[in-house]
């Protein structure tokens, strides 16, 4: 029997990039996976995919930015496969520019799609979870709010408080046998660092990233992917309140 057989997964962002990977491989660890992201067609075509490879997925539009698409997503999943056992909050989003040029608009999209985004979506599914007594919380955060990022203020500020908020959970959830732990990716070749690397300033900051990674070369979404499948698996039933980089060694930090 697969590992994850009888799972519930909701993976946010899991249209592209990291989220995508992680429902993929979350499939292939025999869970059901609901594939939410605010691109409907992007969402419909990874979960078709999944289908194809003989899973059951479920495609949901969901923008994790407003509370009401959070809700009706997370209803429909509910009423088609059943209550969330494991929630991947994976959606993201940067752009990177020093703080003096930032607007505020863009403090408030950045904190939204990154902070406020997995506070919603996983006040939707944790009463479920705390009925059942058990669950799996992973958030998707960054080396960037461990120890700090050019260009990357209030997305590192966000990315921070997503850990806090993790270790609080933990501590919270426990008595629920649920986990909450945190993957920080270093960079990683997604459709994201691609928008990233199309300015010059962020080609420029990801080109020096690149060249100070110990192990040479830039993560692959798969890559990040194992990690939090790791941390949804029975074998990790012990660990809670905990961040792993999956960085190539850009960031060591204890």
């Amino acid at each position: 029997m697969k590992r994850l057989a009888g799972e519930i997964a909701l993976v946010t962002g899991g249209a592209s990039g990291i989220g995508r990977a992680t429902a993929e491989k979350l499939a292939a660890l025999g869970a059901q996976v609901v594939v939410a992201d605010r691109n409907g067609d992007g969402a419909e075509h990874v979960a078709q995919l999944l289908r194809d490879g003989g899973s059951a997925a479920l495609a949901v539009m969901m923008d994790v930015t407003k509370r009401e698409s959070v809700r009706a997503g997370i209803e429909r999943a509910r009423t088609i496969l059943g209550p969330i056992t494991i929630l991947v909050s994976a959606a993201g989003w940067d752009r990177i520019q020093p703080f003096v040029e930032n607007s505020p608009e863009l403090w408030e999209q950045l904190i939204a799609v990154n902070l406020l985004g997995p506070i919603y979506v996983t006040r939707e599914v944790i009463d479920d979870m705390i009925h059942a007594r058990r669950g799996r919380l992973v958030f998707v955060s960054s080396d960037a709010a461990r120890v700090g990022s050019s260009g990357e203020a209030v997305y590192s500020a966000a990315k921070g408080g997503l850990l806090s908020f993790a270790k609080t959970l933990a501590r919270e959830l426990a008595r629920y046998q649920i986990t909450a732990n945190v993957v920080c990716p270093g960079p990683t070749e997604t459709p994201l660092l691609d928008e990233v690397r199309s300015s010059e300033a962020g080609a420029k900051i990801i080109a020096a990233m690149t060249k100070a990674i110990p192990l040479g070369r830039l993560a692959k979404p798969e890559e990040v992917a194992a990690a939090i499948a790791f941390f949804a698996m029975p074998e990790a039933g012990f660990i809670t309140g905990q961040v792993l980089s999956v960085s190539g060694g850009l960031t060591m930090v204890g």
